[in-house]
């Protein structure tokens, strides 16, 4: 008997094994976070929390990326492993670029600077170790935050202030308090006060040999909560912009932001560069520095300088009795008018 196509007995489908499923499942459940994440940080959607908070801990995640990368390629899930993939190449190109020096010229004919920001919380920072820092790295302009009455009488007592004897200097109690010492003659410009009561002391720099100065001591509202989000997205955005074609402007402080914020990104187009990153010491964690906190370091203090300033070094250093290290740098600024 001749059997027709339609006649012909049909092949039992091969059913798909339950396990293989549930381990497909599984390698999705851990590409996705890292690839909501990646997404997140490469169309800066870090806006609110938790995302605000969450972000600044990015060159961990990129690490940890690799993870579900290796997962999904050793259970041969193609799918999945293209997405790890993707998510793990976003991170790095986020992330690697800070380790890396650029290879910007320096200003021609301007003389060096060297600045040192210092948190001082609460005012408790040691005034001694601030002071020998200064000494230590003949350190010209130090702009310090979470300054009170009481550390500054504290470091007038150190000696500050004949090494350093001009300065702007806005003592509060609490955070708000902020102040710049220079070696230089400084014009006080005054206190630049945000509405969520966070302030920065302003000073002119008169730097022989060089353009005008504008320095800020910088401390925006922390985004320590939900409710304060808001108010440190408003703090960052306020930031004065660079001006080309005027007084060098420097920022220098706690910013409460890394790279990876995309509000301190939108401030750096404002025709800044941050000093670590140019220098490949973008991954320097300066916060927290406290034997109290368990939470893995991230990048929140800077010195941000406009495009003209050159910078030959960034390090961190130990700051007892306060949950922050101190940054210093040494930059070169442009050459002034003849």
């Amino acid at each position: 008997m001749v059997t027709t196509e339609d006649t012909l007995p049909l092949l039992p489908e091969k059913p798909v094994k339950p396990r293989r499923r549930w381990w497909t499942v599984v390698v999705w459940l851990t590409v996705m976070p890292f690839a909501i994440w990646a997404a997140t940080r490469t169309l800066g959607l870090d806006s609110g929390f938790p995302a605000v908070q969450l972000i600044a801990f990015t060159p961990y995640v990129a690490a940890a990326s690799l993870l579900p990368l290796l997962v999904a390629v050793l259970t041969k899930r193609l799918w999945p492993a293209l997405a790890a993939a993707l998510a793990t190449i976003a991170l790095a190109a986020c992330v690697l670029p800070r380790w890396v020096a650029d290879s910007s010229p320096e200003p021609d004919g301007g003389p060096a600077i060297r600045v040192l920001s210092v948190n001082m919380l609460f005012g408790g920072a040691d005034p001694a170790t601030i002071v020998g820092l200064i000494k230590k790295y003949g350190v010209d302009l130090v702009a310090l935050q979470e300054y009170t009455p009481e550390a500054r009488d504290a470091l007038r007592s150190a000696g500050l202030e004949e090494m350093l004897p001009n300065a702007v200097s806005y003592p509060r109690p609490g955070v708000t308090g902020s102040a710049v010492y220079s070696r230089f003659p400084v014009a006080d410009l005054g206190y630049r006060r945000f509405e969520s009561g966070f302030g920065q002391a302003r000073a002119g720099v008169l730097v022989p040999g060089a353009a005008d100065v504008r320095v800020e001591s910088v401390h925006t509202c922390a985004p320590s909560d939900a409710a304060r989000s808001g108010c440190w997205e408003r703090d960052i955005a306020q930031e004065p912009a660079a001006t080309p074609d005027g007084p060098v402007s420097l920022l220098i402080g706690d910013f409460n932001a890394t790279l990876d914020h995309e509000g301190f990104r939108s401030m750096l187009a404002k025709g800044y560069r941050d000093a670590a990153d140019v220098v490949g010491a973008g991954f320097e964690a300066s916060w927290p520095f406290d034997e109290r906190w368990f939470v893995p370091g991230v990048t929140l203090d800077h010195v941000v300088a406009d495009k003209r300033v050159g910078v030959r070094t960034v390090t961190v250093h130990r700051m007892p009795n306060s949950d922050h290290k101190a940054v210093f740098a040494e930059l070169v600024l442009p050459k002034g008018a003849a």
